[in-house]
């Protein structure tokens, strides 16, 4: 990578934004929460929404490639990370340790089932993102980025939010399925919302990518 080269700086920050938001509402991911009185979620899910607006912005700027590259490499951190997790939870606290073994576990030993989910949830809608943009952008071309930025985060939240929550609540039996259903459903809803409203930011992302990218081209004197 040439940190000389204005689009290379452009994939390193969206990336880093990328994987740090995604490492962090996999640990912020154990707290429940109750949205309007209505619907369970993981606290995580406010995260999440960003995380695919800034795979739309590596999709329109690096392609496909960029994309499943960088989904690749969260997995694998994710992965990391949670590894060592649990080795750290393994490891005795002193008695005089400000967070002792119980907490330290309540907040980051989550369910093996919450893991293998959010990571199986992440890597197929990441995929599903990919190509459903591409899809949407063969057939707006260079107009209408709302259109595939939405439409393609629409389809893979969908898949997103049913897939790692079936894995982590039905399949352990925590969940009935109508409880899934229930939940899952206002929880994809709330993503719809989240995304609609961050519309703006989308133009506002490719707007000063795109500036950026421009002063690269100029040939000085």
């Amino acid at each position: 990578m040439n940190f000389s080269n204005r689009k290379d700086i452009v994939f390193l920050v969206l990336a880093g934004f990328f994987i740090t938001n995604a490492i962090i509402a996999e640990l912020i991911g154990g707290k429940l929460i109750q949205f309007f009185g209505l619907f369970t979620q993981s606290i995580g899910i406010i995260l999440w929404p960003i995380i695919f607006i800034l795979t739309d912005l590596i999709n329109e700027h690096f392609g496909k490639d960029g994309v499943k590259k960088l989904t690749y490499i969260t997995v694998g951190l994710i992965s990391f990370a949670f590894i060592i997790l649990s080795i750290a939870i393994k490891i005795p606290a002193t008695s005089f340790s400000p967070v002792n073994n119980e907490v330290f576990k309540t907040v980051f030993g989550q369910s093996q089932w919450i893991i293998v989910g959010s990571i199986i949830a992440f890597l197929i809608s990441q995929l599903v993102d990919v190509y459903m943009f591409l899809f949407f952008k063969k057939i707006t071309g260079n107009k209408f980025i709302w259109l595939r930025a939405t439409g393609s985060t629409l389809i893979s939240q969908l898949v997103d939010t049913f897939v790692v929550q079936y894995i982590a609540f039905v399949l352990p039996a925590r969940w009935t399925f109508n409880e899934f259903m229930t939940n899952a459903s206002y929880g994809y809803v709330f993503k719809l919302f989240i995304a609609i409203a961050l519309i703006p930011l989308i133009y506002i992302g490719h707007f000063f990518i795109n500036k950026f990218l421009e002063k690269s081209k100029i040939v000085p004197y």
